[in-house]
């Protein structure tokens, strides 16, 4: 049904009053009616706010703090209810807005599980048939058995998004929820909603761009409680940031161009001074975790994924430009004829960076394991340079051919990276520059 309006919202706008004395809110309830007037100042948090979400749409919003978006989330999730216009949904709707929202602070995180999935729709019956998964989701361990009170930020998440997850919803509404976690939750999450795209309609809330950019279909701005601006996310983002620029900065006055000598570094002196300053690239190495998720059809198993140095040694730190080694140990529990080792290299928000495998290099000479025997991969490159942030690093073993193959193996986020902040990286990826010139003059 792709193609029908799942989200209609007409008009919407949203007025708080502000007081500046506690007496005027007094009188407001007392005498605001009968007076025919207000006391305090009208505060319009959304003004006349209309668009329509197909479904199948993957809309972002976006906006500085204080702009409407999650009081726009909040008027379609039905948590507030309008001063003027409408909001239509279609389907069943399921949203993760404020922190803890829904939840009894007082009942224990199981209890929350049951009242939140019954409210979203839910049979007993079916929250019975469902719960192991959504307490594996949510990864709490014993926590599900305590108060909510007791949580941290990021526990209210896990258990929240999973209970969303885990609801059959048709529309989904995810105000700011990966800015709180870690990695490995987050990339769990984006695998959900990545997945949840294929079916279903998301309304998603950011102030991360990278994530607006690489999960969403469509993006709108707010400003001030209205729709600045509506298309395609690119364009949409751009405009954000001419937004802020404009408002940090002000209008842009083109420099006045100055001549000045060149400047040219010898390359060992230009790495030598990366090599002693704080803004070059430092990693901490997080190896495998045995619980990690993974998944296949289970003809070989992972049984070690670590970062060497070339000495053979692990690592627990490595530098960009470094030289590593990835190595990625697996025991075949069936007879292979054609083993493939691969891994994928993702950021925060699951973009691939590097995917690579053994395929190439053995396409002519492929190299057969035994049942019970042992197969080793080896990835030698230079650690790349790369902005301070999360990664991960997910390898994998299948058998056949690039093309056509079975995976026996995926171990989701195996390897984590964390970079370090002080990176002198401001792209996704760094270059490993040889030399930089700069000339002045000539023809």
């Amino acid at each position: 049904m792709t193609g029908e309006v799942a989200v209609a919202v007409t008009g919407l706008g949203k007025m708080y009053r502000i007081y500046d004395h506690p007496v005027d809110r007094l009188k407001q309830m007392l005498l605001g009616r009968l007076r025919g007037r207000g006391y305090g100042r009208e505060f319009w948090a959304l003004r006349d706010v209309s668009f329509t979400v197909r479904r199948g749409e993957t809309v972002g919003i976006i906006g500085l703090n204080g702009s409407g978006k999650s009081t726009l989330l909040q008027a379609i999730g039905g948590v507030h209810s309008c001063t003027a216009g409408s909001v239509e949904v279609r389907g069943r709707l399921a949203a993760l807005l404020e922190l803890g929202a829904g939840f009894n602070p007082d009942f224990t995180g199981r209890e929350n599980v049951r009242v939140c999935a019954a409210v979203l729709g839910l049979s007993p019956a079916q929250i019975d048939e469902r719960f192991a998964a959504i307490a594996a989701f949510a990864d709490i361990g014993e926590f599900l058995e305590q108060p909510v009170k007791t949580y941290s930020s990021g526990m209210f998440v896990r258990l929240a998004f999973a209970v969303i997850a885990h609801v059959d919803a048709e529309i989904l509404i995810v105000d700011e929820a990966l800015a709180v976690g870690d990695a490995r939750f987050t990339q769990k999450c984006l695998r959900f909603l990545r997945d949840f795209q294929q079916r279903g309609t998301l309304l998603f809330c950011s102030h991360d761009l990278g994530a607006i950019a690489n999960l969403c279909t469509r993006a709108m701005l707010l400003d001030q409680g209205r729709v600045t601006a509506d298309g395609e996310p690119k364009a949409v983002i751009a405009r954000y940031q001419e937004f802020l620029h404009v408002r940090e900065h002000g209008e842009a006055v083109p420099a006045p161009a100055i001549a000045a000598p060149s400047v040219d570094l010898p390359r060992d002196v230009r790495h030598e001074l990366i090599d002693r300053s704080t803004l070059r690239t430092d990693a901490d190495i997080i190896n495998l975790r045995q619980e990690a998720t993974s998944y296949g059809a289970g003809g070989a198993r992972i049984v070690a994924c670590r970062l060497l140095g070339v000495d053979g040694a692990g690592l627990a730190h490595a530098v960009g430009g470094q030289d590593v080694v990835l190595e990625i140990a697996c025991v075949a529990n069936l007879d292979l004829a054609r083993p493939i080792v691969g891994f994928t290299w993702r950021d925060r928000l699951g973009q691939k960076l590097f995917v690579d495998n053994t395929y190439l290099s053995q396409r002519d000479r492929p190299v057969a394991v035994a049942a019970g025997g042992r197969v080793v991969a080896r990835f030698a490159f230079r650690f790349p340079v790369l902005p301070a942030g999360e990664y991960s690093i997910s390898p994998a073993i299948a058998e056949g051919t690039q093309d056509n193959h079975v995976q026996h193996h995926w171990i989701h986020d195996a390897l984590m990276v964390r970079v370090l902040p002080g990176t002198y990286c401001l792209g996704l990826v760094g270059l490993p520059m040889q030399a930089i010139d700069l000339t002045v003059g000539g023809g």
